[in-house]
């Protein structure tokens, strides 16, 4: 049985907003204030960060501090690689979503004949690059990162050569070339897309399962439908974005959006996606106490933590291990 490792990723180098970076604390408030002693169950993995450099200028518009996301994203791609081929299953507990693309790439470099599938719980695409991003913030970019995407038909920008530079760098971390097939993409509660990402939703056939289709058919039927729609790939990576749920319940997120999920449906989603075989790591991410009261939002991302990292300890094989 593939034993649990915590990794903790606490940058927000690639946030629109402050405070990303203080989520992990904010879910260790959480579980302390219910007398819980869960995050003294299973080892821990805490990669350096480089969030000092958040007082730096900006000098790469449209894709900030770039040099500093790479870094990043090297980092957390070895922390994953390193976990996975210990034979633990890695539970990667970030700060904002970039880091998903290291996160892809230690799990490709781990498994690298496998075909990687990716589940994305997320309000947003994340499929935006230096050519066609609105605001230059790369935790807007991971897909597009690991699945080698320019999107130069869609392209709106004129990025510098050092961005161009640093940008082909990113997309070749772990191992040169494509982690991701973008047709082996699922999103779940995707909402808000720009239209350059629409584009590539469309051309590339990308599966979204809506907030209405998932309350129609009911969570089980959506975690099915989506291991069928990537029955090709060998392993199976889940991103759990918090802003994935709706406002109503905290606005402690950077980027809210409307008509997400409730806290009973992503608990369900979860906890039967870490049960399937494939499914090999599984993240959380965006926690930002600074835009919530009563720390309110960890409080409920820990109640879904705590039911998943549950649910895959009760069954769960690594392949490869």
């Amino acid at each position: 049985m593939g034993k649990i490792k915590f990794i903790e990723v606490a940058s927000e180098l690639a946030a629109g907003t402050r405070g990303a970076s203080l989520g992990i604390g904010a879910l260790k408030t959480a579980s302390l204030n219910k007398g819980s002693q869960f995050f003294k169950k299973y080892p821990c993995l805490a990669v350096p960060t480089i969030n000092d450099t958040l007082f730096d200028d900006v000098v790469n518009p449209y894709a900030k501090r770039i040099p500093q996301v790479r870094q990043m994203l090297e980092r957390t791609c070895q922390a994953v690689t390193d976990t996975l081929t210990e034979g633990y299953f890695p539970v990667v507990l970030g700060g904002d979503h970039s880091t998903a693309a290291g996160t892809m790439c230690g799990i490709k470099a781990a498994l690298p004949a496998m075909r990687l599938g990716v589940i994305w719980i997320d309000a947003h695409a994340d499929l935006h690059t230096p050519f066609t991003t609105p605001s230059g913030n790369m935790h807007g970019m991971p897909l597009a990162m690991v699945a080698g995407l320019d999107n130069l038909e869609c392209a709106i920008n004129d990025p510098r050569a050092e961005t161009i530079a640093e940008w082909e760098a990113i997309k070749n971390i772990g191992l040169n070339g494509p982690k991701i097939n973008p047709s082996d993409i699922v999103f779940i509660s995707m909402r808000d897309r720009e239209a350059p990402e629409r584009a590539l939703v469309e051309r590339y056939g990308m599966r979204n399962f809506e907030v209405e289709e998932l309350r129609s058919k009911g969570a089980a039927r959506i975690v099915e439908e989506s291991m069928q729609a990537l029955q090709a790939c060998d392993v199976i990576y889940v991103s759990f974005d918090v802003d994935s749920l709706d406002p109503q319940i905290s606005r402690g997120t950077g980027t809210p959006v409307p008509g997400g999920l409730t806290v009973e449906e992503a608990l369900e989603l979860n906890s039967l996606f870490v049960k399937q075989p494939k499914v090999q790591c599984w993240e959380m991410v965006e926690i930002n106490p600074t835009l919530d009261t009563h720390n309110q939002m960890a409080e409920v991302a820990f109640e879904i933590l705590q039911a998943t990292v549950k649910a895959r300890s009760a069954n769960g094989q690594l392949i490869g291990a």
